[in-house]
């Protein structure tokens, strides 16, 4: 029917929109209290990219924060199978793949299979201990992405010639390309964490 309210006609009852913020009604936080935003100047462009990757990192934390295991399961809409638990899964092994791709690190898949490519996705399950070890995996990974790149002082430097598909001699990717990519690929999914936080319970805030 056109002109239907989002929810009509289904069992599953809709959230009201709220946020915590009390200065901007449209922001996660109040600025004071938004652990995001820092004093610290970036100074050059390594400083920039890095403040750029944390700040994304962190927003995905905080989009995830205060809700069970049950809601980071919740997928958002048929036919979807994107939860905010699938989410954490899908950058832990973006992480990884940063990791194999700057460095030739033996870092494989841990969720996604030939089989089952997107086993990230697909078993991320109500289970409190599924929803851990995805969290404590995601912050392994974090460090190990941050180890790697303090021991690469120039942005300029090309990968050790390794992709997800073995060995390329020579590099394709300077560690500056990779960065970018990265943070891309968090804001991207930061995008799908504001849609899915506010289908769970109508928080809402950039």
């Amino acid at each position: 029917m056109l002109g239907m309210v989002s929810g009509e006609n289904s069992s599953e009852p809709t959230a009201e929109r709220w946020t915590k913020a009390t200065v901007y009604p449209d922001m996660w936080v109040d600025p004071d209290d938004d652990p995001r935003e820092t004093e610290v100047d970036p100074g050059d462009e390594r400083g920039m990219l890095l403040d750029y990757l944390r700040y994304y990192r962190l927003t995905v934390e905080m989009k995830c924060a205060g809700v069970d295991a049950e809601q980071m399961a919740r997928r958002s809409v048929p036919p979807s199978t994107m939860s905010l638990l699938g989410l954490v899964r899908h950058l832990v092994e973006d992480e990884r793949h940063f990791r194999r791709v700057m460095a030739g690190e033996d870092a494989p898949r841990l969720y996604r299979t030939e089989e089952d490519r997107d086993g990230d996705w697909n078993g991320a399950v109500a289970d409190p201990a599924v929803v851990e070890e995805a969290w404590r995996q995601w912050r392994a990974e974090v460090e190990l992405s941050d180890r790697l790149i303090a021991s690469v002082p120039d942005l300029g430097a090309w990968n050790a010639g390794f992709s997800d598909y073995g060995p390329e001699p020579g590099g394709q990717h300077q560690l500056r390309d990779l960065l970018v990519a990265q943070i891309a690929e968090y804001a991207r999914h930061c995008g799908h964490a504001d849609l899915l936080r506010e289908r769970i319970d109508g928080r809402v805030g950039q």
